[in-house]
């Protein structure tokens, strides 16, 4: 389960200093106040350690009974004023999804095409402001053998990616669009429509 710590223990100051700026923990309050659909769970987690003067990370959960399966999602915000040029901006967020498939669509060789533009419809259609946007989809399959739990196969599609918010303060489209995307991935049906699976 997602570590329900409190933002100021997991909000990490790689520079020492104890008051973070204002910018920064306006991000982090409204990367909180994200609408997101009832299946979806979010709560802070600790995010890694200096890759940036402050940092942040949100993890999001969907239950394995109501999606295909296991699926989750890892989304980091990075705050360095210095990083205006690299970033093209000073807050970079980081994201990570995992997600298994069933053998049908983890088999599709455009998979990781559609995966990509489930992300940018994702942000567009929450209104997320962004730039500078990259990253790699993967499909993995695992085969077990011998005394080893599990389905004989199993697969996996694992999105990485970046990019840099355009406001330094509302970052609660990012965290909406970022859930939305989650939720394709683990082969949710759309917002009010039932699933008609038993």
């Amino acid at each position: 389960m997602i570590n329900q710590e409190s933002i100021s223990q997991n909000s990490q100051d790689t520079d020492g200093d104890a008051t973070p700026p204002s910018a920064f923990s306006a991000a982090v309050e409204s990367m909180h106040a994200a609408r997101l659909r009832p299946e979806v769970t979010l709560g802070t987690i600790r995010p890694p350690q200096r890759l940036a003067p402050y940092s942040h990370a949100v993890g999001l959960e969907i239950d394995p009974e109501i999606g295909e399966g296991d699926a989750f999602g890892r989304l980091i915000l990075l705050h360095d004023p210095r990083a205006e040029e690299a970033w093209d901006g000073s807050m970079r967020l980081v994201a990570y999804i995992q997600a298994d498939m069933d053998d049908e669509l983890a088999s599709d060789p455009m998979l990781p095409d559609v995966a990509w533009q489930w992300l940018h419809e994702g942000l567009d259609s929450a209104g997320a402001e962004y730039s500078s946007l990259g990253g790699t989809v993967t499909a993995t399959a695992s085969v077990r053998f011998g005394e080893i739990g599990g389905p004989p196969r199993s697969y996996q599609v694992e999105m990485r990616a970046s990019w840099t918010a355009a406001s330094t303060e509302e970052l609660r489209t990012h965290v909406e669009g970022f859930a939305a995307v989650l939720a394709q991935v683990a082969g949710l049906p759309p917002e009010g429509v039932r699933s008609l699976r038993p």
